[in-house]
């Protein structure tokens, strides 16, 4: 593989999980180690994910949701296939009303 291919796959990677970033950069000190705790990972596995090194898992994007009161989301970790691997959010997301529909609504 080519350093090239090799640096987008690195940065599209870590574009979907940017928003794990901005979550724990808005944290204390010691968030990413409290976090990494409360998911049973490493801190250095959190690295991985944050810095595009490694997808977060799949059975991890359960627990970060929960661990971060939904601030980053199942659809935020996996962007690409979270219909597929959560067919239940997909639906969840087809009966909510659309943001348009809501308004009217109001």
């Amino acid at each position: 593989m080519s350093a090239g291919l090799l640096t987008s796959i690195s940065l599209w990677l870590k574009s979907l999980v940017m928003k794990l970033f901005e979550y724990l950069d808005s944290l204390e000190r010691g968030a990413k180690a409290k976090l990494a705790a409360q998911i049973g990972a490493h801190a250095s596995d959190l690295s991985d994910w944050i810095s595009g090194n490694r997808p977060v898992p799949v059975h991890r994007c359960a627990s970060i949701e929960a661990a971060t009161d939904g601030a980053v989301t199942r659809r935020d970790l996996r962007p690409d296939d979270w219909h597929l691997i959560w067919p239940e959010l997909a639906a969840e997301m087809e009966a909510a009303p659309t943001r348009t529909e809501a308004q009217e609504a109001a």
